[in-house]
């Protein structure tokens, strides 16, 4: 069932009758009690016979063939409300924050006919790309029980890639769909801020950047269309949330559209970026395969300063989480870990002047990208600097002798598409000496999802990386 049929067929299945939601509750929960002890992926489940119950009357309904999951078992990031779960943030603090009402999200996700089973692990506040918490503990890589799943969907990386659940929403501020999507050989979906609506906890001023979005990881890009078509488009309670024309279960290039297409390679920032021995060469290598044969593939000598992406990033990331924990009330709590505690710190420090140059830089960098889109559809970059590593590590110090500045310098990586606000995809290139598995970024320009998934559903159809299976 789940581990070998599309998401799209097993949809089918059950609308038609073949396979009742019954049947998959049943397959999910046999992969959770199989997988989870040693993953430590979904936490706070449900008890089976209440989500059963619940099948059982979504079996009885007439409106089978307009819910896009019907029938489908899902877990839900921990960080989005599920009613009469608790929303823990990783936090011990909040192991008893019991949620009066669905997120956004999730309302959708149910309404489409997904049957929810419980949470899935993150890192404290979801800060940092190592999913390991005082709450739960460090959630495991699906091919490798030692090395992290990464972060801070984490949870919901293992979940999927060991077949507990066939997709799984998240969330992406700093790479967070799209580093756990990489150390798990899946697809993780960053889209233009706005795309998925969310319930906005913190007042932004309008011209202050959407730094942070849902997101999903999926084995396929088909299969993320559909969970995309689900959730996405407007919503009266998100000033910020748009529609977009198209459907991501239907869009597709054309054969001789997709062989015009041109693809900027970034690789290191021409030496700015640090990266553990093999990366490169995976995406590289994956590359040149499309090189000519599919369309083409130029490497981006154009300097664009990697210090000043990190200065503005830095700046407005730290600000924007200082000012949610100060609005959560946690701004002196000492017992939150590494990550908050950097965050408060900078945060604070956080000048008016210091958010205009920011912005400045902002500005300017989004000129020389939107230049390079002049010359290429889409820019890549690989998805992580580090292989998955030790799960009882905090996070990487040292990447090929250069010194990381902070919990979370070695994910610099991920910080163009977050800052600009652009809509990425991380897709599998394939797996080190180690076995351990490695993404690139597919960038494009903001608004322009439908085609960064359209990229992905033709890279899939010539990799077919989703027939590598988990241990």
């Amino acid at each position: 069932m789940i581990p070998d049929t599309s998401l799209q067929k097993t949809v089918e299945q059950t609308t038609s009758g073949k396979l009742s939601p019954d049947e998959l509750v049943d397959f999910s929960y046999q992969q959770i009690d199989k997988c989870n002890p040693s993953l430590n992926a979904i936490v706070s489940l449900r008890d089976k016979d209440e989500v059963k119950k619940e099948a059982k009357a979504l079996s009885n309904e007439a409106k089978k063939k307009h819910r896009l999951l019907y029938g489908i078992p899902l877990a839900i990031k921990d960080l989005f409300n599920v009613k009469e779960l608790p929303t823990t943030f990783g936090l011990p603090m909040f192991k008893n924050n019991i949620a009066k009402k669905h997120s956004i999200l999730v309302d959708r996700l149910i309404n489409h006919g997904a049957l929810i089973l419980g949470k899935t692990n993150i890192p404290e506040l979801a800060l940092g790309s190592h999913t390991k918490n005082k709450l739960f503990g460090a959630t495991s890589n699906a091919f490798n029980n030692e090395k992290s799943a990464g972060g801070s969907s984490g949870g919901a990386a293992s979940a999927v890639a060991s077949s507990m659940i066939p997709i799984a929403d998240g969330s992406d501020m700093m790479g967070s769909c799209r580093n756990p999507a990489a150390f798990s050989n899946l697809y993780g979906f960053r889209p233009t801020p706005g795309l998925i609506p969310e319930d906005r906890v913190l007042k932004i001023d309008t011209q202050f950047p959407l730094l942070s979005t849902p997101g999903c990881l999926a084995k396929t890009p088909g299969d993320m269309g559909i969970f995309l078509d689900a959730v996405s488009g407007l919503h009266a309670l998100d000033p910020f949330s748009f529609d977009i024309e198209g459907s991501f279960k239907d869009v597709n290039f054309h054969e001789n559209e997709f062989s015009k297409m041109r693809v900027g390679w970034l690789g290191n920032m021409n030496g700015q970026y640090s990266f553990e021995d093999g990366i490169l060469d995976l995406c590289e290598t994956t590359l040149k395969h499309l090189d000519g044969d599919y369309l083409s593939i130029d490497d981006v000598v154009d300097e664009i300063d990697a210090s000043m992406i990190w200065d503005s990033w830095t700046t407005l990331r730290s600000r924007n989480v200082y000012l949610y924990l100060k609005e959560s009330n946690l701004q002196d709590n000492s017992d939150l870990g590494e990550g908050a505690q950097y965050e408060l710190k900078k945060g604070k420090q956080v000048t008016e002047g210091d958010l205009k140059r920011s912005m400045e830089k902002r500005s300017v960098l989004a000129k020389k990208i939107d230049r390079l889109f002049d010359a290429n559809d889409f820019l890549a970059l690989p998805s992580a600097q580090v292989f998955p590593f030790d799960k009882e590590l905090d996070y990487p110090s040292i990447i090929s002798e250069k010194d990381m500045q902070s919990y979370h310098h070695w994910m610099e990586v991920v910080t163009l598409s977050s800052l600009l606000g652009l809509p990425t995809i991380s897709i599998p290139v394939g797996f080190n000496k180690n076995n351990l598995p490695m993404g690139m970024q597919i960038i494009g320009r903001k608004k322009e999802d439908l085609r960064v998934l359209s990229f992905a559903k033709k890279y899939e159809q010539i990799f077919q990386f989703s027939n590598v299976k988990s241990i």
